[in-house]
């Protein structure tokens, strides 16, 4: 994917915030949010990172839109309005952190940089060791599975219990 899609997408995504924040109707919001997922999903497939692009469709765009939409059953679809000194706050807090990220990420290699330590180091030994090392002839799976078998587990249980809670939180009473 060029940079100028990436570019225009990450455009899109600042452009669905606004909406969600700015959004008077819940349900407008929620509707956006779910766009806004589903979009971010397209920058990191576009990236190349496919696994977390399914992980974001699947439980950015779909779960939580269902239980946002679940949760909204359950209350008004209209917003209260913030404390007026709430707003200048919130927006200094995002400043801040903008700025913060963007300082932080100055440093970090450029996107498919061939002298970077992940290209030069990790990324060799992947592709050169893992089916001598695992015994997996798919470098995904080896990846996924063995050399980040932990990682996974625990996203895997990160998002079931997200489901649970969810559900616990949403669920009919019977009278």
């Amino acid at each position: 994917m060029s940079e100028a899609i990436v570019a225009a997408l990450l455009l899109l995504l600042m452009v669905f915030a606004v909406i969600a924040v700015r959004a008077a109707d819940l349900l407008a919001a929620v509707f956006v949010l779910g766009a806004y997922s589903f979009t971010m999903s397209l920058v990191w497939a576009g990236i190349g990172a496919v696994d977390v692009a399914f992980t974001e469709v699947v439980v950015g765009a779909g779960a939580s839109t269902v239980l946002f939409l679940a949760a909204l059953l359950r209350t008004s679809r209209r917003r209260s309005a913030p404390p007026s000194g709430l707003r200048w706050v919130a927006l200094g807090v995002v400043v801040a952190v903008g700025v913060a990220l963007v300082a932080v990420t100055r440093p970090i290699a450029p996107w498919g940089d061939p002298g970077s330590p992940p290209s030069r180091h990790v990324s060799p030994r992947y592709i050169t060791q893992t089916v001598a090392e695992t015994a997996t002839p798919n470098a995904v799976t080896s990846v996924l599975a063995d050399y980040r078998g932990y990682d996974t587990l625990i996203e895997t249980v990160v998002i079931f219990s997200s489901g649970v809670g969810g559900w616990l939180l949403l669920r009919r009473r019977q009278p």
